[in-house]
């Protein structure tokens, strides 16, 4: 994108966050009939990026990780896979043999996550590196200490490199919003991430707190439509980290639908990055076909 056409970052446009708590509630209360509600659980499900992120990940967690994937429920084979499995680098391989002959993506962390600081040149490495051991899919962090001195060239930069370095791989951008302090950082971060060239804007690491919240991704949904009138290009959404619960999930459905429209009610689009949120899912639509609810028990941890 010319940098003639891009806005300037140093303005700070104030966000009503009263209005936008108001709008979420209201939203919120929304009633789902139950063919609508099965319908939303299941795109709900297919839209989760399973994740593992822990220091002892090894070889087995992530392949067990990759059969409930591609497989969340045995006893109904009929439903939909997840998205993608997100992993680190050294993983990305695994991941990619376990998931072979399904469309599931494999989604790799970089830069220095989930901190991000580290110098660009490793930033820019640890990404080819992922994206040569198979990554479809870069989910990367903001320098937040940059970004709130004020430096948004370097912010915005820095995500222009790691873009050109992803090559085909679809980037992330993760802008760690718990640390952003107002929700006039959020849409400023989602401005930057979105002109410098991410497919994606993604709300945490779901390493720190508050994680994803229902009024910081309302702001960032805003950021996308505004985005999209401006220059035409389709941007996705990725809330991430403490999002559990079935009923919480279909709440951020109605928020897409009633910010973005149908058309973004896609994983090409939409994605949860909320593991524990795919057994919730299992429950509610097991009642839903059943009438009964199960136990968690019924269902694998990972």
């Amino acid at each position: 994108m010319s940098t003639s056409t891009l806005p300037d970052f140093r303005q700070t446009f104030p966000i009503d966050k009263i209005g936008v708590v108001e709008r979420v509630t209201r939203l919120n209360k929304r009633s789902i009939k139950k063919e609508s509600k099965i319908q939303g659980l299941k795109l709900a499900l297919s839209m989760i990026d399973h994740t593992t992120l822990e220091g002892k990940d090894s070889p087995g967690k992530v392949i067990q990780l990759c059969q409930k994937a591609r497989q969340p429920y045995a006893q109904m084979p009929e439903l939909p896979t997840v998205a993608a499995v997100c992993v680190y680098p050294n993983m990305v391989s695994t991941a990619k043999k376990a998931l072979r002959g399904t469309d599931i993506k494999v989604a790799s962390v970089a830069t220095a996550f989930p901190s991000g600081m580290a110098t660009l040149q490793a930033k820019l490495d640890e990404t080819q590196f992922a994206v040569e051991q198979g990554a479809d899919e870069i989910d990367m962090v903001i320098s937040r200490g940059e970004f709130l001195k004020g430096n948004y060239s370097y912010v915005f930069d820095e995500i222009s490199a790691v873009k050109e370095a992803c090559g085909k791989a679809h980037l992330k951008v993760i802008l760690e919003t718990g640390e952003l302090e107002t929700l006039e950082n959020v849409r400023k971060a989602s401005d930057i991430a979105m002109y410098a060239g991410t497919d994606f804007i993604k709300t945490s690491t779901g390493k720190i707190k508050p994680a994803a919240t229902q009024p910081v991704t309302l702001v960032m949904l805003e950021a996308i439509r505004d985005f999209y009138r401006d220059t035409g290009q389709m941007v996705g959404m990725k809330p991430a980290g403490g999002i559990r619960k079935a009923k919480e999930a279909l709440q951020y459905l109605v928020l897409v639908k009633e910010t973005l429209g149908a058309a973004w009610l896609s994983p090409d689009w939409f994605r949860f990055g909320a593991s524990s949120l795919t057994n919730d899912l299992l429950m509610q639509i097991l009642k839903q076909d059943t009438g009964v609810y199960q136990s968690i028990n019924y269902f694998s941890n990972d």
